[in-house]
C-alpha cells in the first residue's frame, strides 16, 4: 500500500540498518584495517592496489548478477526473500572478519568481497521497493528519508566504534584492534536486527506466483528484452550512462578517501572523524537536498551536486593537511546523500510501472560496474606515478562525462517514452 507511514518507516529502516557496514567496515576500518594490519610490511601504494582490485571484482561480480537479480524479482515476488538472503549474506561475512588474523590479506578481501555482494544485492532489491511504498508525489521525500536514516543510524554505530578504537580500555578491550574487530561483529548483529521491521512490516509487491526455478530462466531472459527496451526509452539509457559516469567518482571517494589519506600521513583518528564529521552533516543535508530537489527541480539538483564533486576531486589533489581533510569532509557530507538519493528517484521517473526491479537491476549493475573502474583507476595510478594524488584528479573526467550526459536527458520525453511502452507491454 502506497504512503503507508508504517511501509515507509520499515523500509526506511533497511537504510540504518546496511549503513552500518558503508559506515565503519567500507568507509572507516576496512581501508584502514587492511593497509595497517592485513597488509601488514607491504608499501602503502600495494596495499591502494590490493584494496582496489577487491573493489573492482566484488563490482564485477554484483555487475552480473545485479540485472539477473532484478529480473527474477519482478518475475516471482521474491523481492523481499532475496533482499533478506542478501542482506543476511553480508551481515554474516562482517561479523567474520573479527576472526581474520595479521597478514592474512587474502582472506580478509574474499570476506569483504562476500560482504560487499550481499550489501549491494540487497540494495538493488531494496531500491526497487520504493515505486510501490511511495506515490510520484512523495518519492523524491521517502527516498531521502531512507537516506537521512542512513546517515544517521550509521552515524550513531560508527561514532561507539570511534570511542571504542579510541579508548579500548574504557570498553574492556585490549587495543584497538581488539577495538575494531568487535566492531564487526556489532555491525554484524546491527544489520540483522534492523533488517526485521523491512521482513516483518514491508509487503511484498504481488506478481505471478510462480517456482523460483521458472523465476531464474525468465529472469535470465529479461537481461536480453530489457537491454532492448532500452532502445526505445532513449531517455532513461541517457541517464544510465551518465549515472554510470558520476556515481563512479562519488563511489569511489566513499571507498578510497581513508586509504588515501592514509598515504599522505595523517593519522587514523583524524581520518575517524572526518568521517564521522561527514556522516553527521550529510544526515540533514540528505533531507535539505530532497527539498532542493523539489523547488528547483530534481535534474538541477543533481547537476549541481556532480558540479561540486568536481570542485572536491580538484581541492583533493591538492589537500595537504589534516583540517583540509576535515573541510572536504563537511563539502562531501553536503551532497554526497543528495546526489545518492535524488539518482534513486529521478530513475523511478524514467522507467514504465510495473518494471522497477528489472530497470533497478540494471540501474544498480550500472553502479557497480562503473565502481569497476575507479578504484583500479585510482590503484594503478598510484603505482605509475608513485602518488595517489594523480588517482583521485582522474575522477574528474568521470564526473564531468555524467554531467554532460545528464543535460541531455528531457524529463518530458523520457514520461513518454515510459507510458508508450507500458502500454505496449500490459
Amino acid at each position: 500500500m502506497q504512503d503507508s507511514k508504517k511501509e515507509i518507516l520499515s523500509w526506511a529502516l533497511y537504510d540504518w540498518a546496511n549503513s552500518s557496514f558503508a559506515t565503519t567496515v567500507m568507509a572507516a576500518f576496512f581501508p584502514i584495517f587492511f593497509s595497517q594490519y592485513w597488509s601488514y610490511g607491504a608499501q602503502s601504494t600495494t596495499s591502494t592496489f590490493y584494496l582496489g582490485l577487491g573493489n573492482s571484482l566484488a563490482s564485477v561480480i554484483l555487475a552480473v548478477i545485479a540485472p539477473v537479480i532484478g529480473a527474477i524479482a519482478d518475475k516471482g515476488s521474491y523481492r523481499k526473500k532475496l533482499l533478506i538472503l542478501f542482506a543476511f549474506l553480508g551481515a554474516a561475512m562482517t561479523f567474520s572478519l573479527a576472526f581474520v588474523q595479521m597478514g592474512m590479506w587474502p582472506v580478509a578481501i574474499l570476506l569483504y568481497i562476500f560482504a560487499n555482494i550481499g550489501f549491494s544485492g540487497s540494495t538493488t532489491l531494496y531500491d526497487s521497493l520504493l515505486p510501490s511504498i511511495a506515490s510520484e508525489k512523495k518519492i523524491d521525500a521517502v527516498s531521502s528519508l531512507g537516506y537521512a536514516l542512513g546517515y544517521i543510524g550509521g552515524g550513531l554505530l560508527f561514532l561507539v566504534n570511534v570511542v571504542m578504537y579510541l579508548f579500548p580500555q574504557v570498553f574492556g578491550l585490549a587495543d584497538g584492534v581488539a577495538a575494531v574487530k568487535t566492531s564487526y561483529i556489532m555491525v554484524g548483529i546491527w544489520w540483522v536486527v534492523f533488517t526485521l521491521p523491512l521482513a516483518f512490516f514491508v509487503e511484498e509487491p504481488q506478481g505471478e506466483r510462480i517456482t523460483l526455478g521458472r523465476a531464474v530462466r525468465e529472469g535470465f531472459s529479461d537481461i536480453a528484452s530489457t537491454l532492448s527496451a532500452l532502445g526505445s526509452l532513449r531517455n532513461a539509457a541517457m541517464f544510465l550512462v551518465a549515472y554510470w559516469c558520476y556515481i563512479d567518482g562519488v563511489d569511489t571517494i566513499i571507498r578510497m578517501a581513508t586509504d588515501y589519506g592514509t598515504s599522505l600521513g595523517f593519522s587514523s583518528s583524524s581520518l575517524i572523524v572526518a568521517l564521522l564529521i561527514t556522516q553527521f552533516v550529510a544526515f540533514p543535508s540528505a533531507i535539505l537536498y530532497g527539498m532542493f530537489g523539489r523547488k528547483c527541480g530534481v535534474r538541477k539538483a543533481l547537476l549541481t551536486a556532480i558540479g561540486a564533486y568536481i570542485v572536491i576531486a580538484i581541492l583533493g589533489f591538492f589537500m595537504t593537511k589534516e583540517i583540509h581533510f576535515y573541510l572536504l569532509a563537511v563539502c562531501i557530507g553536503l551532497f554526497q546523500g543528495g546526489i545518492q538519493a535524488l539518482s534513486r528517484s529521478y530513475f523511478s521517473r524514467l522507467i514504465p510501472e510495473g518494471h522497477s526491479s528489472q530497470f533497478y537491476g540494471f540501474f544498480n549493475m550500472l553502479g557497480k560496474f562503473a565502481a569497476i573502474v575507479g578504484p583500479v583507476l585510482v590503484g594503478i595510478m598510484s603505482v605509475i606515478t608513485g602518488e595517489q594524488r594523480y588517482g583521485i584528479l582522474s575522477l574528474i573526467i568521470l564526473f564531468v562525462l555524467g554531467f554532460v550526459l545528464l543535460r541531455k536527458v528531457d524529463d518530458r520525453k523520457a514520461r513518454e517514452e515510459a507510458e508508450a511502452f507500458a502500454s505496449k507491454h500490459r
